[in-house]
């Protein structure tokens, strides 16, 4: 039998490391498209987030105009607490977003909750993000003062 030359040992080396770039390789692409679905998706969450928060301001506006048309006429500024919560939740319904509102004490509260399709994230698992947003709107009588 002959023994292995001193060449072909030299470049075999001691230990056999096939395989062991390809690991390498593979755990870079996972951490790459992590990276990647995360501003990606991240980014679209942020979207989604202020188009929402938008919303609601529009929509909890829309209810709080939504003034009782005999204290109107009366000279008082009130409040028809069932109109408001039709007119935001018609406008929320308009937008694509059903939601909730609700009337306190003159204000109009408004809250959104929905999830939104994940493009790259989907690979891993995570199929959708969720948004929500609330705001909340009154009335004012007449032109007021505020500090520039």
């Amino acid at each position: 039998m002959r023994s292995p030359s001193l060449r072909s040992r030299a470049v075999r080396g001691p230990w056999p490391q096939t395989g062991s770039v390809s690991a390498f390789v593979v755990l870079l692409m996972v951490g790459l498209f992590a990276l990647l679905g995360l501003v990606v998706d991240g980014g679209s969450a942020l979207t989604a987030q202020q188009a929402a928060a938008s919303e609601a301001e529009q929509a909890a506006r829309a209810g709080a105009g939504a003034v009782s048309v005999d204290a109107l006429r009366s000279g008082v500024l009130q409040l028809d607490p069932q109109a408001a919560v039709t007119a935001a939740e018609q406008f929320m319904t308009a937008a694509g977003h059903p939601g909730t509102a609700s009337v306190s004490g003159g204000y109009v509260t408004v809250s959104l909750h929905y999830r939104i399709a994940t493009s790259v994230l989907g690979m891993i698992g995570i199929h959708s993000l969720p948004v929500s947003a609330s705001a909340t709107a009154f009335d004012l009588q007449g032109v007021t003062e505020g500090t520039p």
